[in-house]
């Protein structure tokens, strides 16, 4: 996988710039800025670059090697420096995000906006919405979580192997939903509820994969609202919710006992900063503003990607919007015009 794809040697450019978050959209942009001659130092907090590509992602949809092979493209023949473990944010702020177990230094967000000529921040989406209550219960997660904790345990980063079981709930419809369930009949689940709100039919994930999942004995139960985790000792034993008809005022209370519960209900843009900083918008849904540019309303500061458009597991989106926001960095550094 080549990052660097529109050249074979570096340009002629002059200039340091800092691409924070080595998802898709910042390597994306890393391979156009080192193409043109920039010196790009890019920082991530965990220790490969990759994102959601490397840690929540199945090896059939991405390919790992490929990406660690042109991270060392961009390292070996285009300079680039990697600064891994490294999470930037603001100056006394700070959030809890998945990947932190990762994090060994901590770099203020003024510090490398000062330090370079121009910042793209790219840094995703690593913050799942979640249920109360989850973060007390041992066998309950959010799908990204899931995916993500297996992706470390296949990595070795984890000693012991994931959960196993007999019986799983999963609450969404989502494609998150999809590689979680999979994982699941993978892993030898025997029994595997899937509740949703809607009708079957209207399920985002697509026919294609209801119809497989139907096929390997998973249960789609629509028209549910979750109601209460019941837990023995911080375990999840049993899912209540509420079966209900549109249009109907019949509401029946319904329980499942599990041994695993996942929730995949989105998740929310994880940008360096909490409410906003000298030019660096927030809006209500926690994204950076940005202009059709990619720039921020503070000079030298870009954003793109999941931070920005909210839209996980968007590959294609990404890696366009982050060649696109270094594009436009390009022209910003040799003062031209934007087209």
């Amino acid at each position: 996988m080549k990052f660097a794809f529109m050249c074979k040697e570096p340009g002629n450019r002059r200039g340091k710039v800092a691409v924070i978050g080595a998802g898709p959209s910042g390597l994306a942009a890393t391979g156009y800025l080192s193409c043109q001659g920039y010196e790009v130092d890019v920082y991530e907090k965990l220790p490969y670059a990759g994102g959601p590509m490397m840690f929540a992602m199945p090896s059939y949809k991405v390919s790992f090697d490929g990406i660690i092979e042109g991270v060392e493209d961009l390292r070996d023949r285009f300079s680039v420096k990697f600064l891994f473990r490294t999470k930037v944010f603001k100056n006394n702020q700070n959030r809890a995000d998945v990947g932190d177990e990762f994090v060994e230094n901590n770099m203020p967000l003024e510090d490398v906006i000062e330090s370079y000529n121009a910042i793209l921040i790219s840094t995703g989406a690593w913050h799942p919405n979640t249920i109360e209550g989850f973060k007390n219960i041992r066998n309950a997660f959010t799908a990204f979580e899931y995916l993500y904790l297996w992706r470390l345990y296949e990595e070795g980063f984890l000693s012991n192997q994931f959960i196993k079981g007999r019986r799983a709930v999963v609450i969404g419809e989502d494609i998150l939903v999809v590689e979680s369930v999979k994982k699941m009949l993978e892993q030898g689940f025997e029994e595997i509820y899937i509740l949703h709100s809607s009708n079957i039919n209207e399920v985002p994930m697509g026919m294609y994969w209801i119809k497989s999942f139907l096929n390997e004995g998973v249960s789609f139960i629509q028209y549910t609202k979750i109601a209460k985790i019941i837990t023995e000792q911080g375990i999840a034993k049993a899912l209540e919710f509420i079966k209900y008809e549109p249009q109907s005022p019949q509401h029946i209370s319904k329980s499942i006992e599990c041994d695993l519960v996942i929730a995949s209900l989105g998740s929310n843009p994880t940008p360096p900063v909490i409410d906003g900083f000298n030019g660096i918008e927030i809006d209500s849904s926690g994204r950076i503003v940005v202009d059709r540019y990619f720039r921020t309303k503070r000079d030298k500061v870009y954003a793109s990607g999941s931070v920005v458009s909210g839209a996980v597991y968007r590959l294609g989106k990404s890696f366009r919007d982050g060649l696109n926001a270094a594009k436009n960095i390009d022209v910003y550094l040799q003062k031209r015009r934007y087209i």
